[in-house]
């Protein structure tokens, strides 16, 4: 989950000449106001028809499998959800090779789109052609993972992987309480940096509730292979594992699967799957891509879309990101919000959380 945190990076300045060449300022003027930082100023897009052709048109790229029933598809099922009850059209484009990324963002612009969203920061080497003439006339939408430069044409996008992740596995340890289990897994694709450190986070949250329960990991190497996906949920049910939280992509229902075989506690990998009975999940943990475009596709259509500035969402405060128990439990339930709104205060720091007890 790295790949979604991020340092706070101050916002740009936004001189007249980008405000000409986003929107025209002769005939439909962005506003320059003051951002949330105090800084020098934003672009606010006044009006989601942004180049003033009569039609609002939404360009998606994704890094990943549109089709994954998972992450990457919930980023353009939420532009479509959307443009279908505005009147809008989307026009999106799944497995993006990040050495592609340059020349695709031009070709949706050159497509006459008004926003450009990209689902995913791996696709980063698009941003350029938002200072293109060919993407003059474009808002942009870019999730953040603190690699991401921000420049006065993009709205960044991002959460702390630390608050939300550390969440679930606190919910989860609470289940747990209950059940008067102690013996947690988190399965994982490729043991890369945002898998990790969700494992840390998901392990430290369990901790908050059960010092000394067991968490351990695996990594299947693929979050994307049903057969590898199952073979490291079944080792790790061998070693009595009790909550399995599968943060994969289109492997995921396989491991779910799996593990509601055993009634094993079991957490989605960022969408609401509360309504899902083949396979069941006890906890959705909410930090999709989709949800968090869905909010600012709303910004986007009530001309409240700023550029030039991070947008970073917090939980408790905003209504992303968000831990729901699939079954109603007013005592586990009460204790979460008690958990959440800590976070909110700032009572609870949940990198050091992370740092006490994920380790």
């Amino acid at each position: 989950m790295k790949n979604r945190k991020t340092a706070r990076i101050a916002s740009a300045a936004v001189a007249c000449a980008t405000l000409l060449a986003l929107s025209g300022c002769a005939d439909k003027d962005a506003t320059a106001t003051p951002d949330s930082a105090g800084g020098s100023g934003t672009t606010v897009v006044p009006d989601p028809d942004v180049n003033g052709d009569g039609k609002v048109i939404i360009g998606v790229l994704s890094p990943g499998d549109i089709n994954d029933n998972g992450y990457y598809e919930s980023f353009v099922t939420a532009a479509d959800e959307f443009a279908k009850e505005k009147g809008w059209t989307v026009i999106k484009r799944g497995n993006v090779p990040e050495t592609e990324a340059l020349s695709a963002a031009r070709a949706l612009c050159q497509q006459k789109v008004d926003m450009v969203a990209l689902g995913a920061s791996e696709l980063k080497d698009a941003i350029p052609a938002s200072e293109e003439a060919v993407c003059a006339k474009t808002a942009w939408y870019v999730p953040s993972s603190g690699n991401v430069q921000q420049t006065p044409r993009i709205m960044l996008s991002t959460d702390d992987a630390a608050q939300s992740i550390l969440t679930a596995g606190y919910a989860a340890g609470l289940m747990m309480e209950a059940r008067g289990a102690t013996k947690a897994a988190f399965v994982a694709g490729m043991e890369v940096d945002f898998n990790i450190n969700a494992s840390t986070a998901f392990k430290a949250g369990v901790r908050s509730v059960l010092p000394d329960a067991t968490v351990t990991t695996t990594y299947s190497g693929d979050q994307d292979d049903a057969a590898k996906a199952r073979e490291a949920v079944q080792a790790q049910m061998d070693q009595g594992a009790e909550v399995v939280y599968p943060y994969l992509g289109g492997s995921t229902d396989a491991a779910t699967t799996l593990a509601n075989s055993k009634n094993l506690i079991t957490l989605t990998p960022g969408t609401d799957r509360c309504d899902s009975t083949e396979p069941k999940f006890d906890i959705s943990v909410l930090y999709s891509p989709g949800d968090y475009l869905t909010e600012a596709l709303r910004m986007f259509a009530d001309g409240k879309l700023e550029l030039g500035v991070e947008k970073v969402w917090t939980i408790g405060k905003d209504p992303l990101p968000a831990i729901k128990l699939c079954k109603k439990d007013p005592e586990i339930q009460k204790k979460l919000d008690e958990f959440v709104e800590k976070i909110a205060k700032g009572e609870i720091d949940p990198d050091a959380e992370v740092e006490r007890l994920g380790k």
